[in-house]
């Protein structure tokens, strides 16, 4: 275990990696970052899996066997990624049984083209949750306008949920409120909510991606000053509103029948811009009861160098503010830059959940038998 890894969950920032695939699972790699990274969690996306797939090793047999079946391609894409991640669960069942279910988690993603569909999305989140049937699974659900309600019904279910795609501040404050109003329905259907556990996955490298961009476009050197600070600023923003709801009134009514608190989990840490040092999205977002998952990269650099000196985030909002505050008054929309970015990032993931389609069809083909 690296001493930079080491001083990072020490300081209550959980660990996971935002990656998988069946040669890490097979290989005994996930095993060893758990081992000796203090990786304590996994999350996977339609475009990790599309990544791990097409890239086929130690899949061959079992796509063999679904194009024997003549399963439909939906069905074969849905057997393929939920026993990847019943397998990864099971690597990390000690872990969950260690930290009474806050980690030890492995997330998996409702398919991408429901985002804008409330039934489809709570339907494939029961789905998914029995598929995988392991306590330590999380159905990843966008944080989309539909994917809201959805939300608040499957936590209702008892099903543990990482809402993912977060990139607004308002937006971030309605996922909480969806998940007390989940928490609120299972208490009422008598459920045991201290084994309901969720994640809010703020996304974090994107935001300076998109404001950078604008902020050359200004092109003043007040422009330039202002680079790199807005996903930082953003993030950390929205800490301060997790630290205002989870000390709610509201909050404590079910805290005290055994609810545990939405963690904030900092996604999209790798850094696009090869100007900033490369764990900054990690060294700078230090907060309590907190999850980073990094890529492999970003984990292997913070291992290397990361500079972990204590918490980097309480006692910055006013600064926060400010930063926010200045990139607006150069004419930058906050509003159509989250608005964006979600966007996009839907869009992102169901063209990789299609290209990931049509890549296991074209395998399912080649590998059928002959008929006689």
């Amino acid at each position: 275990m690296t001493d930079a890894l080491k001083r990072l969950s020490d300081e209550g920032v959980a660990i996971w990696l935002d990656d998988l695939s069946r040669k890490r699972i097979t290989s005994g790699n996930l095993a060893e970052l758990i081992d000796q990274s203090h990786v304590v969690g996994v999350t996977t996306n339609p475009a990790i899996f599309q990544k791990a797939i097409s890239g086929g090793e130690g899949y061959e047999q079992q796509l063999t066997d679904l194009a024997t079946r003549k399963v439909t391609v939906e069905e074969a894409l849905r057997m393929i990624t939920t026993a990847d991640v019943r397998d990864a669960a099971d690597i990390l069942r000690p872990v969950y049984d260690r930290t009474d279910g806050q980690d030890g988690r492995v997330s998996i993603e409702v398919d991408p083209r429901l985002a804008h569909n409330t039934p489809a999305t709570i339907a494939e989140a029961k789905q998914l949750a029995w598929l995988v049937d392991r306590p330590n699974t999380l159905i990843k659900i966008p944080a989309t306008k539909a994917g809201l309600p959805a939300i608040t019904e499957v936590i209702g279910k008892g099903i543990s949920v990482n809402v993912t795609l977060i990139f607004s501040l308002e937006r971030y404050r309605e996922v909480m409120d969806a998940y007390l109003a989940g928490l609120e329905k299972a208490k009422s259907a008598g459920l045991d909510l201290s084994l309901i556990h969720s994640v809010a996955s703020f996304f974090v490298s994107r935001v300076d991606s998109e404001i950078d961009k604008r902020l050359d476009a200004v092109g003043t050197d007040e422009a330039k000053a202002l680079k790199g600070k807005s996903a930082l600023a953003n993030a950390r923003l929205a800490y301060e509103a997790y630290e205002e709801v989870f000390s709610s009134d509201r909050w404590a009514a079910l805290e005290r029948v055994g609810a545990n608190k939405q963690r904030a989990l900092w996604a999209s840490t790798g850094v696009k811009d090869p100007a900033y040092k490369d764990t900054l999205y990690v060294d700078d977002l230090v907060a309590p009861n907190t999850v980073n998952t990094m890529p492999e990269a970003t984990l292997e650099a913070t291992a290397d160098h990361g500079r972990i000196t204590g918490d980097t985030v309480r006692g910055t909002y006013e600064q926060a503010r400010a930063e926010l505050d200045a990139v607006a008054k150069l004419g930058i929309s906050y509003d159509d830059v989250v608005q964006l970015l979600e966007d996009e990032g839907v869009e992102k993931f169901e063209a990789s959940w299609n290209d990931l389609l049509k890549s296991t069809e074209a395998e399912l083909e080649r590998l059928a038998p002959t008929e006689a």
